[in-house]
């Protein structure tokens, strides 16, 4: 069965357009797991312009399920994560002008400094996930720095215009899947997932665990956290 990790994110971008202490992301997190949610997933950017610091010291206290911190590969990051401890640490490309992550990691552009990361991390019993594109050279390489897992960008499935290239985008995550646990890797979803797009995903073999936010928090606005993770939960099953 696949599980369903809670992108808390936008619950904090709520309460940064105020500067003020509501809506809180972790008493969002609480509620989430009420609700059924198998993991909390939160990004830590570097221009903090949603989850903050305080934030994640908080959640890694209080999460009763997993947590997993998204963050860029950079320094900083590592430092942070070396001191809190997620669960596990995806790490994902980053631009200060983007709206939200747009693409996958590219796993050929740093490849030494990325298996040293790797090392770092997986050294203190943090695995490590790439957040990455369903393209084989993308994923052999991630495969090639130790990491345990992948996340697979499901931006393109989630953006398709019609129905054809939504099929097509779904035979690319397939094969991405297929194709990484031959190399050894375990495999996670997520990025654009909503409740009438998700079941496909959901149904892939092999695929242990979709990372899921912007559409869940929008709902909650309007039903309630807990509510909005047990439709989701439902959809992931196709009944909803």
């Amino acid at each position: 069965m696949v599980t369903l990790g809670i992108n808390i994110d936008h619950v904090a971008t709520i309460r940064q357009a105020r500067r003020t202490v509501e809506p809180d992301p972790v008493a969002a997190a609480v509620l989430a797991e009420l609700g059924g949610a198998d993991g909390i997933t939160v990004h830590l950017r570097e221009d903090r312009r949603h989850i903050q610091d305080r934030d994640v010291h908080l959640l890694r206290q209080t999460v009763r399920s997993h947590l997993n911190l998204e963050m860029a590969p950079t320094e900083e990051m590592v430092a942070i994560a070396l001191e809190i401890k997620p669960d596990y640490v995806t790490l994902v490309p980053e631009k200060r002008e983007e709206v939200t992550t747009e693409g996958g990691i590219d796993m050929l552009a740093n490849r030494d400094r990325f298996t040293e990361i790797v090392s770092q991390l997986q050294g203190a019993a943090i695995p490590v996930s790439w957040f990455i594109d369903a393209d084989s050279a993308q994923i052999e390489a991630a495969a090639n720095t130790g990491a345990k897992f992948i996340e697979l960008h499901t931006g393109k499935y989630a953006d398709a215009i019609d129905e054809a290239s939504q099929a097509k985008e779904l035979e690319d995550l397939e094969a991405g899947t297929k194709i990484a646990i031959a190399a050894g890797l375990r495999v996670n979803a997520g990025h654009g997932l909503t409740y009438w797009n998700v079941y496909p995903v959901a149904c892939i073999p092999g695929m242990e665990e979709l990372n899921i936010g912007h559409t869940i928090v929008s709902r909650a606005v309007l039903v309630g956290m807990e509510r909005a993770v047990r439709e989701m939960k439902l959809a992931i099953k196709g009944q909803l």
